[in-house]
């Protein structure tokens, strides 16, 4: 019979207390967040709403915007949600190349609800009634990685709960605080590395040199974009959400600067985080099976399997980048612009500097895994040989 794994003293307090500072973190965070409040005669709410008549139907098909429907509709919908749930109310539902919602009698809509005095309110269609299919999207994959992953898959699941809490409701918050998102958000990465790797293998070698891996790796994707940051002169004022975050700092202490990098080091950290995994892994296998090889060996080792693995996880990061620009790559290149003025867009230098940056992030922490590995292996087995 298989024997419980006992966890030791030391690392349930450490458990303890980092989960009660966590707690405490998110309070702080949270205990002020900004919230829109309706009154009884004004505000406007998103809810839900299911049509049950179609009164009018004045679409057409348009034939030279790919069959985009245009027009109009006049349907009365029943209100599913929020404070005028059961009620009906007639709206119409205007058709463009840009907000195109098509409906049937049956169908649930996203309503946009417009008070403008007591029990007098405005209904228009926002979107398509989204959730369910969102929700069972999301579903899948957890269950998939459960299925799949099995014990080690909800491990996973719980790793990434973790992480888009913290980055949803402690890092967001805090930036918005005024505190200054570089800082913040390699303090959320330390913290997510540690209880991803810790839930994944526990508190041992593997996992630490992974965890030191990943970390410096993210470190130094923030380093160069800083550099390109600087001899770009591309920062967060230069990006497409500039305006509107403008406009949220009128109202905030936020501080604008620091969210470009802070953005590059979360989109690398998945991949370099996988990356320093895989390594440590392999190397403490190489090492199990063969305790014989000496630290230089290992590190060879080390680099020949971070070879194979860093193309493709290079790859990875620039095609997620490539992948989010693809409609903007079509109009630039619709335009026959030169390259010396499609080098020289802002757009083009912020993802480039994203990419390169993150990639080279990826590429860099292959060696910092294997020297560390390699270091601490032959550390234990002097160590051991005293013994």
């Amino acid at each position: 019979m298989k024997k419980q794994k006992k966890y030791p003293f030391w690392e349930i307090c450490i458990l303890i207390v980092g989960l009660c500072l966590m707690a405490g973190l998110l309070y702080y965070a949270n205990y002020d967040r900004p919230r829109y409040t309706v009154t009884e005669d004004t505000g406007t709410e998103y809810e839900t709403a299911r049509v049950v008549e179609i009164y009018e139907n004045n679409t057409v098909v348009d034939e030279t915007t790919e069959n985009v429907v245009r027009g109009s509709m006049r349907l009365k919908v029943e209100i599913l949600s929020g404070r005028y749930k059961g009620e009906y109310a007639d709206t119409v539902n205007y058709f463009g190349a840009v907000n195109n919602v098509i409906v049937d009698v049956g169908d649930k809509v996203s309503v946009r609800i417009d008070t403008m005095g007591k029990d007098v309110y405005e209904v228009s269609i926002y979107n398509y009634y989204r959730t369910s299919v969102i929700i069972g999207i999301v579903l899948l994959f957890i269950l998939a990685l459960v299925v799949i992953g099995g014990k080690q898959g909800v491990k996973a699941v719980a790793g990434l709960i973790f992480t888009i809490l913290c980055i949803v409701f402690i890092l967001v918050p805090l930036c918005l605080k005024g505190y200054s998102s570089i800082p913040m958000t390699c303090f959320i990465i330390f913290i997510t590395n540690v209880v991803c790797y810790a839930l994944i293998g526990g508190f041992q070698t593997k996992t630490v040199t992974a965890c030191i891996g990943s970390i410096s790796g993210v470190i130094i994707a923030a380093i160069l974009a800083y550099i390109a940051e600087k001899l770009t002169g591309i920062t967060t004022f230069q990006m497409d959400e500039a305006e509107a975050l403008i406009l949220v700092k009128s109202s905030n202490p936020l501080k604008m600067r620091g969210l470009f990098i802070s953005g590059i080091l979360i989109s690398a950290q998945g991949a370099v985080m996988d990356i320093a995994m895989s390594i440590a892994s392999a190397l403490d296998e190489l090492h199990i099976h063969k305790p014989q090889l000496k630290a230089k060996e290992l590190f060879k080792s080390g680099m020949n399997i971070g070879k194979d693995a860093m193309g493709t996880m290079a790859n990875t990061l620039v095609l997620a980048f490539a992948g989010n620009s693809f409609n903007m790559m079509i109009l630039i290149y619709s335009y026959g612009v030169s390259f010396n003025q499609l080098i020289n867009t802002d757009f083009v230098a912020i993802e480039v500097i994203r990419a390169v940056a993150g990639s080279l992030g990826i590429v860099l922490t292959v060696p910092i895994v294997a020297g560390i590995s390699a270091y601490i292996y032959q550390y234990k087995d002097k160590v051991k040989k005293k013994k």
